[in-house]
């Protein structure tokens, strides 16, 4: 059989493919276990911070709600100023409360100090920092800092990117490999039954984990802003009402605000009169969601901002912008009107952060992030095992049955790396970085091998 035969062709990739697979879990696997138990963490911890934040969330039941004048107003006694908040969430049914919503300079990114006050009685309820547009408190912002950067910032922002951008070649190249040996597996047992349980259960996850990869890389550092620009290149950014009493084009929207923060200062001459006016008139406009977040404007040339932010099915995200004095409707987005790119996104990400279905939604994925979990030990189980048996080569290079394939081959495969490496800048670096190890693990056996040779036939 030739270099050139396809059938050798074929072999000489299934065994790279092999090869990469097994150094993916190996050097990748860990920041992928990281991803999987801290984002479990994350699903399961609502009912946690619910029963944690209960007297903050919710106020009593019994009672007329007082509007939203008289609850900015006691905010503005509790914190002892007239500060106007950067964002109202009215209360949004019986027994919750409100939430008045203060940029701090000393905050983070996305971060507010959130005044809750219960709209009945009007007491503050609770006085703590919230995070994103999913107004997530201390507990889940703790967790979901540590689940996308390690608590480290930036920097740590490229774990996440690493494991998200690797996990899609795990999965899919791990389904390849079950095509190929599907018939082979069936007839492990023993210790080799790891094998068939490890290649089974990752083509039962391989669709979830394509999933979370996908989703996961819309947030990422450097692979997320190319997302974002070919996103909007095609025309597939999210619309968003404009708030500018001019312009009154419709701005993209960014899908990720609970990673930023409405950090603009508020209009000086709004009352707290005008925030029951503009919920009226947002009420007026069609906006039914029983969850809304109101957002004055942030200088005279602005208008108001009023947005659905109810993001579980159906989905209510629709927006309308006020023109400051008259109320009047100055721009407005409707979700049934976004194109179908636009709501596959919404809804992905919200898939991914557990709330489009609520407790369905985060079960589902904590099962899946579980089974990534029993796979990853799987994996080293299984090369824990070999490391144990091998006698020659623990761990065989892929450069060695790369540099046997077909020139065009070669080039194929080298043009494919080097397009994936511009879209995934962290995964192009980190396999520049193991295309080097590899390449040198290779020389290194082919010089030992060929002095070996040398030494037998002087001997």
């Amino acid at each position: 059989m030739t270099a050139r035969s396809p059938n050798h062709t074929r072999h000489l990739l299934f065994v790279m493919l092999s090869r990469l697979h097994l150094y993916i879990g190996l050097y990748i696997g860990p920041f992928i276990l990281i991803a999987a138990l801290s984002g479990m963490a994350y699903l399961l911890s609502p009912p946690l911070e619910e029963w944690l934040y209960h007297d903050t969330l919710y106020g009593v039941t019994q009672g007329e709600p007082q509007p939203l004048a008289d609850q900015l107003e006691t905010a503005q006694r509790y914190l002892g100023d007239s500060s106007l908040p950067s964002a109202v969430r009215p209360a949004p049914g019986l027994g919750d409360t409100t939430r008045l919503m203060y940029s701090d300079p000393g905050l983070g990114p996305s971060e507010h100090r959130a005044i809750f006050v219960d709209p009945i009685t009007l007491q503050v309820t609770g006085d703590t920092t919230v995070y994103g547009t999913s107004g997530i408190l201390p507990l889940r912002t703790a967790i979901d800092h540590f689940h996308r950067q390690l608590l480290l910032g930036d920097v740590g922002r490229l774990y996440s990117e690493l494991a998200a951008s690797w996990l899609w070649l795990a999965a899919l190249g791990g389904l390849l490999l079950w095509i190929w040996r599907r018939r082979s597996l069936n007839a492990l047992s023993g210790p080799h039954a790891t094998r068939r349980r490890h290649a089974t259960l990752g083509l039962i996850l391989s669709l979830g984990l394509v999933f979370f990869s996908a989703t996961g890389l819309t947030w990422s550092q450097w692979a997320g802003g190319n997302i974002a620009e070919l996103r909007h290149a095609w025309g597939w950014s999210t619309p968003s009402a404009s708030t500018a009493l001019i312009d009154t084009d419709t701005q993209p929207h960014d899908e990720h605000a609970e990673h930023r923060g409405h950090t603009a200062m508020v209009a000086t001459s709004i009352a707290p009169e005008d925030f029951d006016r503009a919920l009226s008139a947002a009420r007026q406009a069609g906006l039914s969601a029983a969850r809304l977040q109101i957002m004055p404007p942030s200088s005279p040339q602005q208008a108001w901002r009023v947005a659905e932010i109810d993001r579980q099915w159906p989905t209510q995200v629709d927006q309308v912008a006020l023109h400051p004095r008259s109320m009047a409707v100055t721009d407005q987005t409707d979700f049934a009107t976004f194109p179908w790119a636009a709501k596959l996104t919404r809804w992905g990400i919200d898939l991914h952060m557990g709330v489009l279905f609520g407790l369905i939604n985060q079960i589902m994925l904590a099962l899946i992030a579980a089974g990534l979990v029993t796979l990853i030990a799987w994996g080293y189980l299984m090369a824990w095992r070999r490391l144990r048996a091998a006698s020659g080569e623990r761990f065989p290079t892929v450069a060695e049955p790369f540099w046997q394939l077909p020139l065009s081959a070669k080039l194929s495969l080298l043009a494919g790396a080097i397009a994936l490496g511009l879209a995934l800048p962290v995964l192009g670096g980190s396999l520049a970085i193991f295309v080097v190890i590899d390449a040198l693990r290779w020389y290194v056996k082919r010089r030992d091998t060929g002095r070996s040779s040398n030494a037998h036939h002087i001997r």
